[in-house]
């Protein structure tokens, strides 16, 4: 008899256990309910297909802009080749922080790994980089040998040492910046967007849409990334400099060097008193005419300057040059800088100019990051940061270039 009461008393224990565990599992799904539909309004929040559409006349700043304000910490750039060179420098332009991380698959070349130190040093970052898992290489290899994507496709080698090293990244990550454009690859590329829900990828809440891919320069042509890294002079890879002109760049022409018309200004420099490359610390002949002269090229004052550098009085982007008229290297441009504004006439993009010697040099050395004349800028329309022109070539063509390649 006592061993039937303790059978019925455990009996009631157990299905007071499993309704309690029940109970608990259900508060659970209740608990969990809210939480699975804020994540999927987040995710829903924003229409990524209308946002393409949105973005797609918007250059390749802009659109890195956008991708840098919406995502913060929580968003990265893919870097491997020139295009992603280029990806970064329009990070940099933008004016915010930026993350950026790149596969090592241990079979890259010397090459490679010098334009990331290079890359490291000239941008003041630090690359996160990200390793296949040392025992799928081992038993790759061991088992089929050091070239064994020459014999049976590459399809199991980058799984092992790119797919999987990928994935590991972008699971902490909401979105994720690449140098994909469309005239890479007609075949598969030919109709990527600016920016969309990753189809293959999973990011940090995991699940179906939890990844954002962004592509700044899907509409940008292959010939216009290099004129642009070009223009702004940033490291690139040995081997694709190799492959253009056979090693030689546009710079390096025996009858255009900088250094050779450097070499030429020396004395013109030492008598105009204008100092290295028309020196800000000069001063120089209060009384020379005005140049620029044109129905093309406004003339700001003070109190112009002081709206272009408000983003929200910035109604299209302005070039700007901030100049002295004694200045000797300010009238050797003029020509081509007068040519470049009636180039630009109708574009939408407005040209000026500003006298920034005498009482206005030191708003210029503070607010326009002059250090010497000339010194010209380009105010985009969507970007609060004014973007210097790095060159001292100062042609038509390479100040177009400059102004394309961000507008």
């Amino acid at each position: 008899m006592a061993s039937a009461t303790a059978s019925i008393s455990s009996h009631s224990v157990a299905l007071r256990d499993l309704k309690a565990a029940r109970i608990g599992a259900v508060k659970q799904q209740v608990a969990a309910a809210p939480a699975a539909r804020g994540n999927q309004r987040a995710r829903a929040a924003v229409d990524y297909e209308a946002l393409a559409q949105e973005l797609q006349g918007a250059s390749p700043l802009e659109i890195m802009d956008r991708a840098l304000a919406m995502f913060g910490s929580d968003i990265a750039i893919a870097f491997s080749g020139a295009e992603d060179v280029a990806l970064i420098e329009y990070a940099k332009l933008t004016g915010r922080p930026f993350r950026v991380f790149s596969l090592d698959t241990g079979r890259l070349n010397p090459e490679t790994y010098q334009l990331f130190d290079k890359v490291e040093k000239h941008y003041g970052i630090h690359i996160e980089y990200m390793f296949p898992d040392a025992g799928e290489v081992q038993a790759l290899v061991r088992s089929k040998g050091l070239f064994s994507f020459y014999e049976d496709g590459h399809q199991e080698c980058c799984r092992v040492r790119k797919v999987r090293p990928l994935r590991r990244a972008l699971r902490g990550l909401r979105a994720w910046i690449t140098g994909q454009r469309k005239d890479q690859s007609p075949g598969t590329r030919a109709s990527i967007p600016v920016v969309q829900v990753d189809p293959s990828f999973e990011g940090l809440q995991g699940g179906e849409g939890s990844l954002i891919k962004w592509n700044p320069v899907a509409n940008v042509e292959g010939k216009d990334v290099w004129t642009f890294l070009r223009t702004m002079d940033v490291p690139v890879n040995a081997l694709h400099a190799q492959h253009e002109r056979e090693g030689r760049w546009w710079w390096e022409d025996a009858t255009a060097k900088e250094c050779g018309l450097h070499k030429g200004n020396i004395d013109k420099e030492a008598k105009s008193g204008a100092g290295v490359n028309g020196g800000a610390n000069g001063n120089g002949s209060a009384g020379a005419p005005d140049i620029f002269e044109s129905k093309h090229v406004v003339g700001l004052t003070r109190a112009g300057v002081d709206n272009l550098l408000k983003l929200e009085n910035r109604a299209e982007p302005w070039l700007v040059v901030a100049y002295a008229p004694w200045c000797p290297f300010c009238q050797a441009m003029e020509a081509s800088y007068v040519e470049l504004a009636e180039k630009l006439a109708g574009s939408g993009i407005k040209v000026g100019k500003f006298r920034a010697d005498g009482d206005q040099k030191a708003f210029a050395q503070a607010e326009l990051q002059l250090q010497s004349f000339p010194t010209i800028l380009l105010f985009p329309s969507r970007t609060a940061r004014p973007i210097k022109y790095p060159s001292e070539k100062r042609d038509v063509d390479s100040l177009l270039a400059f102004v394309n390649s961000l507008r």
